[in-house]
């Protein structure tokens, strides 16, 4: 009967001559498996730190976000009535989620169910798929009324990703600010899209025109209209993709439902 003892199986192979096929072969398979499991042990002992730093880098950056919107800093200073909330909003029906958190939300996204696949004229930000959830943050007055809404955005530039939050005052069709959360745009070019003195020209700039219609852009050049930001220059499809990414997700297949919801006072 062949020899079933794993040690001694092994202990065989090792003994082969090194020009041996099957020795090769056998010492590759072994060291690919080990250095697998090594990697997906790290891996599995590693995401909640990563989940952690990501939470927490987000929170670092949301708070600067609020702190360059002109004014707020100090009516949050003085006002222990203007409250900020996290809230998961279910985008298919333009409402808060019913049975999603903030802590449950992720695990929500594993289900392919859902996300909603984008036909190509849909897809202007070369998403893909958008997830049906996404969590917000609404900033309240005295009176429970929205005076802020931060919204996650994100697309597609030259150099991969670009993840982003933009504030929206209470109207729901101004600027308040703009931050960029992530990207991997070309250093001194598209990545000029992280620097404050860009991003800060959104501040103040309306959203939809009077037909409702978002028009929110980089120029192709200097701005020209309320709607428009300059454009770096040398960086066109950054650009480009800064504008696909805001037409997209304050448009009808992003939050434009949810803010004429919020417009509505059904929030």
């Amino acid at each position: 009967m062949a020899e079933l003892n794993p040690i001694k199986l092994w202990r065989g192979i090792l003994s082969l001559p090194n020009e041996s096929r099957t020795k090769t072969i056998a010492v590759a398979f072994t060291v690919s498996i080990v250095c697998a499991l090594l990697v997906t042990g790290a891996t599995v002992v590693l995401r909640p730190i990563q989940a952690q730093n990501r939470a927490l880098e987000q929170q670092t950056r949301l708070e600067a976000l609020l702190a360059e919107i002109p004014g707020l800093s100090a009516i949050l200073a003085t006002s222990d009535e203007m409250k900020l909330s996290t809230v998961v909003v279910d985008l298919r029906r333009a409402e808060a989620a019913q049975d999603v958190t903030p802590e449950t939300m992720a695990s929500a996204l594993t289900d392919s169910a859902n996300w909603t696949e984008l036909s190509p004229q849909e897809d202007i930000a070369n998403l893909g798929s958008r997830a049906d959830f996404k969590q917000i943050y609404l900033l309240r007055g005295p009176e429970d009324q929205v005076e802020l809404v931060i919204l996650p955005i994100s697309g597609t530039g030259y150099g991969g990703p670009i993840e982003a939050m933009i504030a929206v005052e209470g109207d729901m069709n101004t600027v308040a600010g703009l931050a960029v959360m992530s990207h991997n745009e070309t250093p001194g070019l598209g990545a000029r899209i992280d620097e404050p003195a860009w991003r800060q020209q959104f501040a103040g700039k309306r959203i939809e025109d009077d037909t409702g219609t978002p028009q929110l852009a980089v120029a192709r050049g200097a701005a020209t209209t309320e709607f428009e930001v300059d454009a770096i220059t040398g960086a066109t499809r950054t650009n480009t993709a800064m504008t696909q990414m805001l037409a997209f997700w304050l448009g009808p297949n992003g939050y434009g439902p949810l803010l004429d919801a919020i417009r509505r006072g059904e929030f």
